[in-house]
């Protein structure tokens, strides 16, 4: 899909929060490429500079003119406001990410992503921002066993990572109902692709995984290795969120972006391994079973019929076809 074709030859301005980050430089690096107009606002929490310097490498001089560059938090109202400013689509990504984070920290991951999000509402708000687009999460399903997950199904919440993400759909509700602000929050399941962090505690399993083994170091697989997750490459989850702002619906909706399928972590394990392999890359080790991790769910598979009928998603990356595009990226950070 090209992307560009979505903006019809319109240049907009876009506010990216969390752009330095996994998700948010991938939105930079596609928007810019674009010839879009793009304010970015990141504290380095979790996003890397080196990110940053990625996008400015894959975009020409002009293009990267065209970012302007934000050092701030979104716990501080004024630099929300700051950011927002003149701005005609939000796509917010700025959160601390980890069920296990949440669970060992929880009042940050409450400032940052509840009194984070609500800055970033009111904002936006206030500056007339055309459209507010969030990275929600599938973690909101809780301890639901329905599958596949269906929006307005939900559980309870397993971790305070997963109740944050719900008070934003909450909060990004009643700003529709109370403001007219509308919004469309974005369900990931398990996004992945290259900027990911392979490293530090709370790193996801795919970049960790292909890490480990380009190192040929042994791989630890929470619980039996059936445990099945939805994962979706981030070429998909990007072109979610210019859809999501780009779309005409007049109210505020939360869609699943996903593949639709799943696949177990046994099944990842191997796929990782063919994919190295692929590249020259022969991985002999076997995998470590420990035990399951605290507040995880064992199945996840999303409905992605909602974000298909009002935004006109279509995923374009299975999960092998992901992992192939993204292992170069790995290889060449190790």
């Amino acid at each position: 899909m090209d992307i560009t074709k979505l903006f019809d030859g319109a240049v907009h301005t876009w506010l990216v929060s969390g752009c330095a980050g996994f998700i948010g430089s991938n939105l930079l690096e596609t928007l810019l490429k674009a010839n879009q107009k793009v304010v970015g606002l990141d504290n380095f929490a979790t996003g890397h500079q080196r990110n940053l310097d990625e996008v400015q490498q894959l975009v020409s001089p002009a293009q990267w003119a065209n970012f302007h560059f934000i050092k701030g938090d979104i716990r501080n109202l004024t630099d929300c406001q700051h950011a927002c400013t003149g701005v005609d689509y939000v796509l917010h990504q700025a959160a601390l990410g980890s069920v296990p984070r949440s669970i060992n920290d929880p009042i940050t991951s409450n400032d940052t992503n509840i009194s984070g999000f609500l800055n970033m509402l009111v904002a936006a708000r206030d500056a007339g921002v055309k459209r507010f687009v969030y990275a929600a999460s599938s973690s909101t399903y809780g301890d639901h066993p329905a599958l596949p997950k269906v929006e307005d199904i939900i559980g309870k919440p397993l971790s305070p990572y997963a109740i944050t993400k719900y008070v934003n759909e909450l909060y990004a509700d009643v700003f529709s109902r109370c403001y007219g602000f509308h919004s469309i929050g974005l369900r990931y399941f398990n996004v992945f692709g290259p900027r990911q962090d392979p490293n530090g505690a709370y790193a996801a399993v795919i970049p960790k995984w292909t890490a480990a083994m380009i190192a040929n170091q042994r791989v630890q697989i929470n619980g039996d290795g059936e445990t099945s997750r939805d994962f979706c490459f981030v070429a998909n989850a990007v072109q979610a969120n210019i859809k999501a702002a780009l779309t005409q619906i007049n109210h505020s909706e939360v869609c699943n972006v996903a593949l639709g399928d799943r696949t177990t972590l046994n099944e990842l394990f191997s796929a990782i391994v063919a994919s190295l392999a692929d590249n020259g890359i022969h991985y002999t080790q076997t995998a470590q079973y420990g035990p399951f991790r605290d507040g995880d769910v064992r199945h996840s598979q999303a409905d992605i019929s909602k974000a298909k009928a009002l935004l006109g998603y279509q995923p374009q990356y299975r999960i092998r076809e992901g992992i192939a595009l993204a292992m170069p990226w790995y290889i060449q950070q190790q």
